[in-house]
């Protein structure tokens, strides 16, 4: 058998987030990035793949409404504390805030030109503000409700505001009278949502009151009432340049519905019946109804609740259309490409914004590009992972799925298995969407089920009622349109408690439970004969699962263990410990040479099995890691878990393996060049390459050959300006090691030196961990300038005792250079000779009191001699400052 490549780490490639938790949203200008209000805090998502670009915390603040400039630069937020705030979107941070309303503000919308923001409170006020001074242009009262919508009119030179509110009332506003211009009546409930046709003279206003209002600019009076028979959130102008209204009118024109000379308005409606329908202005007719939603509803939802969608807007650049539902989805629509009958509109991406609670997952097809995910609903949501949107979502089940399994039919089909709530289990093709087959039988919710692995026609579930059931889908045909009742082959009662995990031999032989009554049992094939039991873990088992190759079984518990047993004997051959909290799920990996675990403690650790060790730990999640999918050819990893995050995850060993070789390479031949650098005698080159090559060691043999050189500062100071911030943050690094060693301090004092001669004192404080780098080096500084210090007072003791010792012959010097520095060499000489007096015998005292007594002409004249001395050695000393 050919030798296994062990896996040494993986990588988190993509992650899906919960980005949206209902209310304001917007689009960018390019369609390329949505902002969401999500909690507390703002999501800027990329609308391609959902992936989170960047998050704004809102400081405890609900977000109310939200708005973006038309170059999307700035996004305009307000929450529940009424204080309206403007963000830099280059540099994610706040540029000013300011309060205006009495109340939450419900709704924003940002002038043509960039340069007004209005505001709708619920404080019954419109308001105009300034968006670079901050101040109130423009202030409005009229209405007597909240003011629900707002907008701009789109033509930047027409200087009309539109708002509506729940006084069912339409006001427009004239921002250069600074005065309402009228107030549309025809509404009886809240005014939802307002647009403006493209030519700018009609005014559309939807409400829930089932109707939509056509408004002549002109003269502000009403043109015409469309009934829509359903409570609508959102109207949609459809512009006549938009592949959306070509389409369509091609396919009127086709079918004689379009009338020669045309000039109706095309609008969208969407509201609680999560239908889109679209209409023209000329005769209200509807032109186009979905046949069925694509908004699936939880029956857990009341009945009174908010159903359907919730908003929808069109996108910019004809990008099509998106509508947002009351279940934190965002839908994109654009026509169908194919018009063979009917004209339709096609969903061409699903974006989650809210998961749940992740419960359990698998990967789905033969290349492993789909992911089957149950959360807490009644649904199974099928994930492309391409761009990380829903593909579908299979509804039937009427309460939420515990568990899921996924196959490929001995046929091709494509299989879903699911358990839920509801005591049942639900079979699924995924090409087709649908239920294929229902199983009903269990007394309790199905909390396991585990597809067969060879022959692929069988299929069992473990309940909350304690037994397994073996049920057979052999024999379906293809073209099935209702569920059909499957039937129970085998039946057991195999535990004390709940089962919480079933999984089948891959030769279709065996199958294994696990219970929370801390036991795992094998059963023989199809008849369920007990075959072992294994005992002895101290909590719940979580997850059972067979080895690829070997006889044996790996469980994972509560007691935060992970434990393989023999099949043959019911032994335990291994444990292994390391989590901190339950282990909730286990898998192997490497053909069974190791496995991958995950628990309640949000960790995920990959193990090799021989060594029982564990090689990497990874913290993704923020709370327990409830499921955990392993892809049968890829190997890939998906983790999912209560923090509502799912993390998909690959085997980076090869890329690392890869990695490492290309940066020794690269090592091998930068060190090439560092060593050609020296013996060409470039040191700046040289000082360089050894810095990007992080080898401190070599780095001070250069600066100490520059030392030894003439005109050492020249030659440091020329090195040093060739060096960047992030290099001389590293050389301050290295030059701290150096100055703790006596033997190395003189380089590094003088490359400090040079080095703080040469960057400006701003600079030097801008360096990034300087205040550090500088508490590790002024300590040792201080001892070493006063070990100079002391090794300078000793030399004059010695050369006053060699000189009285007539070894040394004191030198004259004139008379006047001898008086000036008389009084300060005196003092000078006595205090080194205090120093040393209780080291020198009586008998010498004496004579050195006799010799101080003798000739001070020769004496003032060492002294001046000494004091020559003394200023030659200080002024080569080099003080370095410290103090930044």
């Amino acid at each position: 058998m050919a030798s296994v490549t062990l896996k040494r780490n993986y990588r988190c490639s993509q992650s899906l987030q919960q980005f949206y938790s209902g209310g304001p949203f917007v689009v960018s200008s390019d369609g390329s990035f949505i902002a969401c209000a999500c909690g507390e805090s703002i999501k800027i998502v990329d609308s391609s793949n959902a992936s989170t670009k960047s998050t704004i915390e809102a400081e405890s603040d609900t977000i109310t409404a939200l708005a973006l400039s038309p170059d999307d630069k700035l996004l305009f937020s307000a929450g529940h504390s009424r204080q309206i705030k403007v963000w830099d979107l280059d540099t994610f941070k706040c540029l000013r805030s300011w309060k205006g309303h009495d109340g939450p503000v419900m709704g924003m919308a940002c002038h043509g030109s960039g340069g007004l923001l209005a505001t709708a409170g619920a404080d019954r006020k419109v308001l105009v503000w300034d968006v670079d001074g901050g101040f109130c242009t423009h202030y409005f009262k009229g209405h007597k409700g909240v003011v629900t919508s707002i907008m701009f009119h789109p033509d930047i030179n027409r200087s009309l505001l539109v708002s509506g509110s729940d006084d069912t009332t339409v006001r427009v506003w004239d921002l250069l009278a600074k005065k309402c211009v009228a107030v549309l009546e025809k509404h009886f409930s809240v005014v939802s949502s307002v647009a403006v046709s493209e030519d700018g003279w009609t005014l559309l206003s939807a409400g829930r009151d089932k109707v939509v209002n056509l408004w002549d600019l002109h003269d502000y009076k009403c043109k015409s009432t469309i009934p829509t028979y359903e409570v609508l959130e959102a109207v949609c102008i459809i512009d006549s340049g938009s592949h959306f209204a070509s389409s369509l009118g091609a396919f009127l024109q086709q079918s004689g519905k379009k009338k020669s000379g045309s000039t109706g308005i095309y609008f969208i409606t969407v509201g609680e019946r999560g239908i889109l329908r679209i209409w023209t202005s000329e005769g209200a007719v509807c032109l186009y109804e979905q046949k069925s939603s694509d908004v699936t509803v939880s029956s857990s939802v009341d009945e009174d609740s908010t159903r359907g969608f919730t908003s929808a807007v069109m996108l910019p650049m004809d990008q099509g259309l998106l509508c947002v539902t009351a279940d934190q989805q965002f839908l994109f629509y654009s026509p169908a490409e194919h018009l063979e009958e009917k004209w339709s509109l096609k969903l061409t991406k699903r974006l989650v914004g809210f998961n749940d609670e992740i419960v359990d997952m698998k990967f789905l097809g033969e290349e492993e590009q789909y992911l089957a995910v149950a959360t807490n609903l009644e649904q199974v949501r099928v994930y492309d992972l391409s761009s990380m949107s829903c593909s579908y979502v299979l509804a039937g089940h009427t309460d939420t799925i515990l568990c899921l399994d996924t196959s490929i039919s001995s046929n091709g089909r494509k299989l879903i298995l699911t358990g839920s709530k509801d005591n049942s289990v639900r079979l699924w093709e995924s090409e087709r969407r649908c239920c294929i087959g229902l199983g009903i039988g269990h007394m309790g919710a199905v909390g396991a089920v585990a597809f067969s692995k060879k022959r692929q026609d069988f299929f069992v579930s473990g309940s909350s009622d304690r037994t397994i059931k073996v049920w057979n889908f052999d024999g379906l045909s293809d073209d099935i349109k209702q569920p059909i009742n499957l039937k129970a082959k085998a039946v057991v009662a195999a535990h004390d408690k709940d089962i919480n995990s079933l999984a089948v031999a891959p030769n279709d032989s065996l199958v294994c439970s696990g219970s929370q009554d801390r036991t795992a049992c094998v059963w023989r094939l199809p008849e369920l004969v007990l075959v072992v039991k294994f005992t002895g873990h101290k909590r719940g088992i979580w997850c059972v699962e067979f080895s690829p190759v070997d006889q044996c079984v790996i469980t994972a518990s509560g007691d935060k263990t992970v434990k393989i047993w023999a099949i043959a004997d019911g032994s335990c051959l291994k444990t292994f410990e390391g989590h901190t909290s339950s282990v909730l799920r286990a898998s192997f990996l490497t053909r069974g040479t190791q496995f991958v675990s995950c628990g309640a403690d949000g960790l995920v650790k990959l193990w090799t099995i021989k060594t029982n060790e564990c090689i990497a730990t990874y913290d993704q999640h923020e709370d327990k890691v409830w499921a955990l999918a392993v892809g049968k050819k890829t190997e890939m990893l998906a983790t999912g878990g209560s923090d509502a995050v799912i993390n998909l995850w690959y085997d980076a060993t090869a890329a690392e393996k890869d990695e490492a070789f290309r940066k020794e390479e690269e090592g091998v031949l930068r060190g090439q060049e560092l060593e050609n650098a020296v013996l060409d005698a470039e040191y700046t080159k040289a000082i360089q390459i050894a810095l990007e090559l992080q080898r401190p060691h070599k780095l001070f043999e250069l600066f100490s050959e520059l030392c030894r050189m003439r005109e050492a500062a020249d030659h440091i100071d020329k090195a040093l300006h060739a060096l960047g911030k992030e290099e001389f943050l590293l050389l301050f690094e290295y030059i701290r090691e150096w100055n703790t060693k006596p033997k190395l301090c003189h380089v590094a004092q003088s490359v400090l030196f040079q080095a703080f001669n040469i960057l400006p004192l701003t600079e030097i404080i801008e360096i990034k961990g300087i205040s550090e780098l500088l508490e590790g080096l002024i300590p040792y500084s201080q001892r070493h300038f006063s070990r100079i210090d002391r090794l300078i007072r000793s030399t004059f003791l010695l050369d006053y005792t060699l000189t009285r010792m007539s070894v040394i012959e004191p030198v004259t010097q004139d008379d006047s250079k001898t008086k000036s520095g008389k009084n300060t060499d005196d003092a000078l000489l006595k205090d080194n000779v205090g120093e040393d007096k209780q080291e020198v015998s009586e008998g010498k005292k004496q004579e050195a009191s006799t010799k101080k007594r003798k000739s001070h002409k020769s004496r003032d004249a060492y002294r001046s001699h000494k004091k020559v001395k003394d200023g030659s050695v200080h002024a080569n000393t080099v003080a370095v400052p410290l103090h930044a």
